[in-house]
């Protein structure tokens, strides 16, 4: 498998398989920047090493939101500063590998990779600055759970459904390789012909009977 085409390009189409394949692959890499920031904090002596193991769906996404919300800066301190740049590369790397298996397994439903806007999108950003919102509202409840009825859909649609069947507006089918790649070879027939092998008989009469000349 071309794994740069897997997880950083944005063409073609991937089964659930390689989306469920791609989460963990990124969580895998959280887990080793995480310890990388737990070893920095304990340096600093600002804390204890702990291990934490997350199981996000959504590639933890949900970081991309807190550089946009300038609240999220008012709270760090100095010693902060260089475990906060190890997340930001390290979340700008999970946010390609996110949009690059995500799209194409939209593709793979026949779907644009814009359907990921109403899909995590806006239920991320709804997420964020839910608390600036007026919670007491009646229309308050009613909006949450519209906006992350999209989102609930989205798990399925991506993780659970399988894709469409043969050939669509995106590629090819990403099992119908698999399933060409993994069928057993047909067994040839014995061609008898091709394999004995006829030879012809010596013009030379056999050995002992000679021909007397002038008979």
């Amino acid at each position: 498998m071309d794994w740069t085409w897997y997880l950083f390009r944005f063409d073609g189409r991937i089964n659930r398989a390689l989306l469920w394949q791609a989460l963990l692959i990124v969580m895998l890499l959280a887990c080793m920047l995480g310890m990388i920031d737990q070893a920095i904090k304990v340096l600093n002596g600002a804390s204890t090493f702990a291990f934490n193991l997350k199981l996000d769906f959504d590639f933890g996404i949900d970081d991309i939101f807190n550089a946009v919300d300038p609240r999220a800066y008012r709270l760090l301190a100095s010693t902060d500063r260089a475990p906060l740049i190890l997340k930001v590369l390290g979340t700008s790397l999970f946010l390609w590998i996110y949009l690059a298996t995500a799209i194409k397994r939209l593709h793979d439903r026949d779907r644009s990779g814009w359907w990921l806007v109403p899909f995590f999108v806006v239920p991320a950003l709804f997420d964020q600055f839910s608390d600036l919102l007026p919670t007491e509202s009646n229309w308050f409840v009613a909006l949450a759970w519209i906006i992350h009825v999209p989102w609930f859909w989205g798990l399925v649609e991506m993780f659970c459904i399988p894709g469409t069947s043969g050939h669509n507006r995106f590629g090819p089918d990403p099992l119908a390789d698999i399933e060409g790649s993994s069928a057993a070879p047909t067994a040839k027939s014995w061609d008898q012909s091709s394999e004995l092998e006829i030879v012809p008989p010596s013009a030379s009469p056999p050995g002992g009977m000679h021909v007397k000349r002038g008979a």
